[in-house]
């Protein structure tokens, strides 16, 4: 976790890995309209987790993003899933294009397929094509010290970016979850900043 930037450093750290096979049993593709049903149910399942850390279990059985929402995402082509063989959905990423930047909104994985590297193979798509796009930064918030928020992006090269350094849309996004209810000293925005493609350009 980067605990000083201001500014931001301009060392462009690497895109997440790739995951463990065990992940491999699902495809990771964009997301249709048709899936867009699932997703929320799938985010409830998902929030679950919380139930295991007192002061956020309310948010085991809190609101979710709304179909609407994603299909937003979809339209904008910035919603990936991560789909079984059986056609199953047991993972998505839901994120906003924002000029050079794309701002994830929501990445979820159904609790059964936990643990198995799924969601780095979401972030991985999503910030690759973000990349192809000629994209400069993924952004996102998220709890300080739940395990797999801020200490899981982290651990794929996003930092932690400090009060002094949020430009007005992350300020805004954060300023909003308090008013939601958040503890604004348990919640951060991160930030990965994308090497630019090479272009090959014939002699």
């Amino acid at each position: 976790m980067c605990r000083s930037l201001s500014p931001l450093p301009m060392a462009h750290p690497p895109l997440p890995e790739h995951p463990p096979r065990a992940a491999e049993a699902c495809i990771i593709r964009l997301a249709t309209l048709a899936d867009c049903a699932h997703l929320p149910a799938l985010e409830q399942d998902a929030a679950r987790a919380f139930a295991s850390i007192p002061e956020l279990a309310w948010l085991a059985g809190g609101p979710v993003t709304s179909p609407a929402a994603h299909q937003r995402c979809v339209a904008t082509q910035t919603c990936w899933v991560g789909v079984e063989t059986t056609g199953q959905v047991r993972g998505f990423l839901s994120a906003t294009p924002y000029g050079h930047t794309l701002h994830i909104e929501e990445m979820s994985v159904a609790q059964a397929a936990q643990g198995h590297g799924l969601g780095r193979r979401l972030l991985h798509s999503a910030c690759q094509a973000a990349q192809e796009r000629g994209m400069r930064h993924v952004t996102l918030t998220t709890f300080r010290a739940v395990p797999w928020n801020a200490p899981f992006y982290a651990s794929v090269g996003f930092c932690v970016v400090p009060p002094n350094a949020l430009d007005a849309r992350l300020g805004h996004i954060l300023e909003q979850e308090v008013a939601h209810g958040f503890d604004a000293t348990a919640r951060c925005a991160m930030r990965l900043d994308l090497q630019p493609t090479v272009q090959c350009v014939p002699e």
